[in-house]
């Protein structure tokens, strides 16, 4: 019997399905919830998933005596982006809050060049130019910031997008700063809380007067259990598998998965101009993560 060369793409795409997902129940939660009670939901039924294997692998030990810096990150890297992806998708397509999405990778080789000084290569430093020029060319003909007739503001929401990319970036600066060591699950599941506690209030404060219906229940639940508790442990198993550089790809698959939901659920159009600026941002994003690079010939002598 033999192995399958490559024992990782399952979870590849499993975990490309699952967050590209994310903005359609994202999306059918917080027209009912509102952005920021659903985001505290998200984190909240996550955490409760998640603690109970931290707890199983013996691992509370290590999130109590780490729990603050965990919590702390939990706040960057869910509480604020998911907050604002939620409240993106109340004004615009989950087809162009998947597509900004995908410049996590290049806030976060900004972040680590202004914050850990890691400079980049000058190809990387081009791949930064070609997605920012990307995301500029998406966006410029839709960021008008005067509500519309329903009180959206399509400016406001790319914006809170590019936000939650940029708090992604910094989480993983700080993770690689003050977090080395601690195990994987114990920052998922801390992250979580960290991030439930932050919500808590606001959430509490803003939570709807009119009881969502059924359908919101059921999106909120999938968002926290499979799209964030399934997704983290598919996400770990990845790294373990296929190794950090590989598993950051995904970030392109899941525009694709999102693109497909939003236009056989939700009938969105999806342009040929939207899919052009979403090639140029993959591809600068994938030159300032240095997942591909390009190197200048030599000068003749």
């Amino acid at each position: 019997m033999t192995t399958a060369k490559k024992p990782w793409i399952a979870d590849f795409v499993a975990l490309g399905a699952l967050w590209g997902s994310s903005f359609l129940f994202m999306r059918f939660s917080a027209l009912e919830f509102g952005a920021l009670a659903t985001a505290a939901g998200r984190v909240a039924i996550a955490a409760a998933f998640l603690l109970p294997i931290v707890a199983i692998k013996g691992k509370l030990g290590e999130l109590k005596t780490h729990w603050k810096k965990i919590f702390f990150m939990g706040i960057f890297n869910s509480a604020i982006p998911f907050a604002c992806f939620a409240f993106s998708l109340l004004s615009i397509t989950t087809s162009l809050s998947s597509i900004l999405n995908a410049t996590v990778p290049m806030f976060g080789a900004l972040v680590a060049w202004v914050w850990l000084k890691d400079k980049p290569a000058v190809s990387r430093i081009a791949g930064m130019v070609i997605g920012f020029t990307g995301i500029a060319l998406l966006t410029w003909d839709k960021a008008s910031f005067k509500p519309d007739a329903a009180g959206a503001s399509p400016g406001l929401a790319m914006l809170a997008c590019l936000l939650a990319c940029l708090c992604y970036g910094i989480a993983a600066s700080f993770a690689k700063k003050y977090m080395g060591g601690i195990h994987p699950m114990v920052t998922a599941a801390g992250s979580q809380i960290g991030a439930t506690l932050g919500l808590l209030v606001p959430a509490i404060w803003l939570w709807p007067a009119r009881t969502p219906s059924s359908t919101a229940w059921l999106a909120l639940l999938v968002l926290g259990v499979a799209c964030t508790g399934v997704a983290y442990i598919l996400y770990f198993r990845l790294i373990e598998k296929a190794g950090p550089q590989r598993t950051l790809t995904v970030t392109f698959l899941i525009p694709v998965f999102a693109v497909f939901y939003g236009a056989v659920f939700l009938s969105e159009t999806v342009t040929p101009w939207m899919l052009l600026c979403a090639i140029i941002i993959v591809c600068g994003t994938a030159l300032a993560t240095g997942l591909v690079s390009f190197k200048a010939s030599p000068r003749p002598h």
